[in-house]
């Protein structure tokens, strides 16, 4: 790589981190709304989830199509495509928000979500190949550390925003007369249409910034060796399969506990806050991330990968399960801490999957990302546990997706010492 090229890589660099901040940002005001739609609307955990599966399901759908039009349109036009969608996404928050439709709520989760994942189609394989081969993992997770700042800052801002508005119970709304409860509809309305008319601002004008610039075009990596520019589909690839597993598992368990980070902190017998107050925590969850993505940039240039990735899950289910199993303070931040584990995971088992796949690398990338439907599935799941036997014992969810991340990293060590 000369020095010109150098630079407009690192300029392309430069303009992506703003798609990885505003992504993440928008994904994880999903915990900020999950208590708040789940008190509007008097929903049980099962139920709560729901909003976790229309977002993630867009993932399983759009994820394939969206890898055949990033082939067609290249890059740029994915991202453009993906930050419109996304807008129109947040528009229709406006009319659910409007009509207190928990339908219509879950349909412009659907569509946010689809941008965002034509955004990650087109977005991750592209920083994967701004660069040499060998420094891929340290790259996307340098930029995903751009991602958990937007993860970081939106539960603060969201329980601001959206969880200052007190939630009357069941009871309390239906003492309320039609000109009360048409004023309480309006003011829980409001609390969830301002900002979301906001970010629909933002991604359209996003999408003209980036029609306008003028980006390094980059076709599918080259095939590495002559044996797997014969392959005729990236499913061949074992470590691509067994990522997309990891990929699954990883997403799912981050989503379940980041889902219920407000209830489990809001019960007695952890710290008893307030919604308001919880959910402000959310953002040491999220910035846990944050700082474990810088500084694992930094130590994937000396360490290998897979080990990395192998200790840090190693770690999480260690976290969570005391998580399970303590009370008060020290399970309250045993789960917290989970964030910064989970730092580098996504990142460094997409770059390990994606590894010599060739000229199937754009379609590797569509099969990891509808493995984010992990996303819609686990939490779901751990929904329906919490209703059953309670949000601490259902922890023990995430716990065995952590453990299953470990030994994909593991294995990729293994794999790595026996090509050498």
């Amino acid at each position: 790589m000369n020095k010109q090229q150098g630079q407009a890589y690192g300029g392309a660099l430069t303009v992506l981190t703003s798609l990885f901040f505003i992504w993440g940002f928008i994904t994880c005001l999903n915990d900020i709304l999950i208590p708040h739609l789940k008190a509007v609307f008097t929903l049980n955990y099962f139920q709560a989830m729901l909003i976790q599966f229309c977002f993630f399901a867009a993932y399983f759908v759009v994820s394939v199509p969206s890898g055949l039009l990033v082939e067609k349109i290249g890059y740029k036009g994915g991202i453009i495509a993906g930050l419109a969608i996304a807008g129109l996404g947040c528009l229709l928050f406006y009319p659910a928000a409007g009509l207190h439709a928990y339908p219509l709520f879950l349909t412009a989760f659907f569509v946010l979500a689809a941008g965002i994942t034509l955004l990650q189609v087109a977005a991750n394989p592209y920083v994967t190949v701004l660069g040499p081969s060998e420094t891929a993992s340290s790259r996307l997770t340098l930029t995903q550390a751009f991602n958990s700042l937007g993860t970081t800052l939106a539960p603060y801002f969201g329980a601001l925003l959206i969880l200052s508005t007190a939630v009357k119970s069941a009871d309390e709304i239906s003492l309320l007369n039609a000109e009360q409860l048409s004023a309480y509809q309006a003011t829980q309305a409001a609390a969830v249409q301002n900002p979301y008319l906001f970010l629909a601002a933002v991604l359209f004008g996003l999408a003209g910034l980036f029609a306008r610039l003028k980006l390094p075009k980059i076709d599918a990596a080259p095939a590495q060796r002559q044996d797997e520019a014969g392959q005729g589909s990236a499913w061949q690839y074992p470590h691509l399969v067994l990522g997309a597993l990891a990929i699954f598992v990883y997403v799912g368990g981050e989503v379940a506990i980041g889902s219920f980070m407000v209830s489990f902190l809001g019960q007695p017998e952890i710290a008893g806050l307030a919604e308001q107050d919880a959910g402000k925590y959310v953002s040491f969850y999220w910035g846990g991330a944050m700082v474990g993505r810088f500084i694992g940039a930094a130590v994937m240039r000396v360490l290998q990968p897979g080990a990395v990735l192998a200790f840090n899950a190693v770690m999480a289910a260690l976290l969570v399960s005391a998580a399970m199993s303590a009370s008060g303070w020290l399970a309250m931040w045993s789960l917290l801490a989970v964030g910064l584990c989970n730092s580098i995971m996504f990142p460094t088992i997409f770059s390990l999957a994606l590894a010599g796949l060739g000229r199937h690398t754009g379609q590797g990338s569509g099969i990891l990302c509808a493995a984010i439907v992990g996303g819609a599935i686990v939490p779901v799941m751990q929904g329906l546990l919490a209703d059953r036997i309670g949000i601490q014992p259902a922890l023990g969810l995430p716990v065995l997706c952590y453990l299953y991340i470990a030994y994909y990293g593991w294995r990729s060590v293994r794999v790595s010492v026996a090509a050498d």
